[in-house]
């Protein structure tokens, strides 16, 4: 019987449906997993005037662990509202989100990708502080060396314990040279302080609008990358392409002692209850709270296994992507069918 307890969020739209597929097969692999509902977003908000009660922040804190669907965020600014998201990464500390980007069968247009970005995920642009001056809206980026000199810590963490070759440091110090430079020479420290004369991985400094040229023209020449805040989102986003799309990328929030895994992929208004979401992100997201918040490896593996299994022969392709109209159910059972 597992002792791991995960508290679980739908949240919005198709979250409902790609949540409950995404807890099916972490239970397939982990009997006994513990789940504990609870809620988040813009229908809480509705509901209970804040998009993250505190008791679902407690739940999340005494479970260590958990996974959340999706977000309909308003596109405009709703006095008291705050991006369920953001609340979560902010208030319970989790300063680093993951993004791999791997080749996926027969959905990628290449089979040679296989990135990790590491995003700096509590301050840079996305630290909310905005305000206005008469007719000027200014928006404060923070960059701290503590928070920057982590987040080197966890992408150097991430490279020695996946043997990768090559940490990419991405930043625009030559325009930012207080901010950037500040995590730019944050992370060189860290480098300096981890790296021994035995390691072979290689360090760059990369900045970021040649990077976002990477990511589209040598993809292949990409290892780790670690970045802040802002430019870590568009990256992150911009490289899903290759791994079948933002409805594809999985992603997990990561802090001291606590993990939240998201699906990239929105809400979904358009299809929300109609039964044919794609479960692959959050299937995947799962699987990643498996390989870095309870050190599972094998059954993470296991689960990534089961999803490139179903792609390669259980389900129905049409020019790189799943056919239109595949239920939900279809897809989750038949990565479930392969972990029996």
């Amino acid at each position: 019987m597992s002792s791991h307890r995960l508290c679980v969020i739908e949240g919005d739209g198709i979250g409902k449906e790609v949540v409950p597929a995404a807890v099916a097969v972490l239970r397939a692999v982990l009997p006994g997993l513990q789940v504990i509902p609870a809620e988040a977003g813009w229908e809480c908000f509705q509901k209970h005037g804040v998009s993250v009660p505190q008791v679902t922040l407690q739940t999340i804190r005494d479970c260590g662990a958990a996974i959340f669907g999706a977000v309909q965020s308003p596109a405009r600014k709703v006095e008291g509202y705050r991006s369920a998201i953001i609340t979560m990464r902010q208030s319970l500390d989790l300063y680093a989100n993951i993004r791999p980007v791997k080749s996926l069968p027969r959905l990628s247009p290449r089979q040679d990708i296989d990135m990790i970005i590491v995003r700096e995920n509590t301050e840079g642009m996305y630290s909310g502080r905005e305000h206005m001056d008469g007719e000027t809206a200014i928006a404060e980026r923070v960059i701290t060396r503590y928070a920057s000199t982590r987040i080197g810590e966890k992408a150097v963490e991430l490279l020695k314990a996946g043997n990768r070759t090559k940490l990419s440091i991405i930043h625009k110090a030559n325009i930012m040279p207080l901010t950037d430079g500040l995590f730019r020479d944050s992370v060189r420290d860290v480098v300096a302080r981890f790296r021994t004369e035995q390691d072979t991985w290689a360090v760059e400094e990369i900045l970021v609008d040649t990077a976002a040229n990477k990511v589209i023209s040598e993809p292949e020449k990409l290892d780790v990358m670690v970045t802040t805040n802002l430019f870590g989102d568009i990256l992150s986003d911009e490289a899903a392409f290759w791994a079948g799309g933002m409805g594809m990328a999985a992603s997990i929030n990561l802090g001291r002692d606590v993990a939240v895994a998201e699906p990239v992929h929105g809400s979904a208004p358009d299809i929300a209850g109609k039964g044919i979401a794609n479960p692959i992100a959050a299937i995947l997201s799962a699987g990643l709270l498996l390989r870095y918040q309870w050190n599972l490896p094998a059954e993470a593996l296991r689960v990534e296994q089961a999803v490139y299994g179903a792609l390669e022969s259980g389900l129905p392709v049409i020019d790189g992507r799943i056919a239109a109209g595949t239920s939900t159910e279809t897809i989750t059972r038949s990565i479930l069918d392969r972990l029996d």
